[in-house]
């Protein structure tokens, strides 16, 4: 019984984050074709309108049954998540299911002793629901970074960062695999700590071409927590000793969420100037949050 409610615990928390995560994928990239892709802009909200089901179900399964640690993390929604959200369908005529994120800010936690049968059923449906979508999710993906790369297809979105949210979508199927093989133990912390100093870096990357030319200070700042980033991912492939290189990434991810949460404000404040949408600028500061409560555990 220890097992399922662990299996159903690590489930549902692996969707409260992730979910969310693919919903905005889906989103970002609706926003970022032109009108000459309309058909991949509808597949697009196709994906961003069902993982929004998937996080809506999670959000319904998880009432008492979620660790603390997760809901203080702010890993889930920040404090600017809901502004974010609307300044974005402001901007982009995209629509946002708004009610989710207030749904998801409410959910309290708990530690139950057993789970009931019927939900550990419901849990497994909605993993294995979660599987065939990120599969289609996946493909579609690959096949905008293909026609990119193959310059059959213009968008405003990088192709670094069309192959970076690709890993995170593959990093959230093997998880959610594992979960079904009854591999509860997840990611070695080496492995946790190169995947995401590696999305650190990327996010410093573009952050730096994502802001104006005339933020100079902003700019330089984003290229040394890009830089830092790469030293930390040459160090933790060379380096044994993890409790130091555990520490030395704790201490850079806490620098670069406060430059995050100062990127955030000043988005959506109109104080820096962009081409970063809000509901973007939250999303990196999520990820960061999640980090450091896996580095903290």
């Amino acid at each position: 019984m220890a097992d399922e409610t662990k299996y159903v615990s690590l489930s549902l928390e692996l969707h409260l984050f992730f979910a969310r995560i693919m919903k905005e994928h889906a989103l970002f990239l609706e926003a970022g074709f032109t009108p000459a892709d309309g058909a991949f802009a509808r597949e697009a909200e196709l994906y961003k309108r069902e993982f929004e089901a998937i996080l809506r179900r999670a959000i319904c399964l998880s009432g008492g049954l979620l660790d603390r640690c997760v809901l203080d993390s702010s890993e889930l929604v920040t404090e600017f998540t809901a502004n974010a959200e609307r300044q974005t369908q402001c901007f982009t005529g995209i629509r946002i299911d708004q009610a989710i994120t207030r749904m998801e800010a409410g959910l309290r936690c708990g530690a139950p002793r057993c789970v009931p049968l019927a939900l550990w059923r419901q849990v497994r449906q909605l993993n294995r629901a979660a599987l065939r979508l990120l599969d289609g999710l996946i493909g579609f993906k690959e096949r905008i970074l293909k026609g990119v790369l193959d310059c059959r297809m213009f968008t405003m979105n990088y192709p670094l960062l069309i192959e970076h949210i690709i890993r995170e979508a593959k990093l959230y199927r093997s998880f959610v695999r594992d979960l079904e093989k009854d591999v509860l133990d997840g990611q070695s912390m080496r492995e946790t700590e190169i995947f995401w100093n590696q999305i650190m870096m990327e996010h410093a990357q573009f952050i730096r071409g994502l802001l104006d030319p005339v933020e100079d200070t902003l700019i330089r700042t984003s290229d040394t927590f890009a830089q830092e980033y790469a030293t930390l991912l040459a160090r933790a492939r060379e380096v044994n000793n993890a409790a130091l290189m555990r520490q030395e990434a704790l201490k850079e991810t806490l620098r670069f969420r406060e430059f995050k949460t100062a990127g955030v404000q000043g988005i959506t404040d109109c104080k820096i100037r962009s081409v970063i949408l809000p509901l973007l600028a939250d999303h990196v500061l999520r990820e960061a949050n999640h980090y450091i409560r896996l580095l903290r555990a």
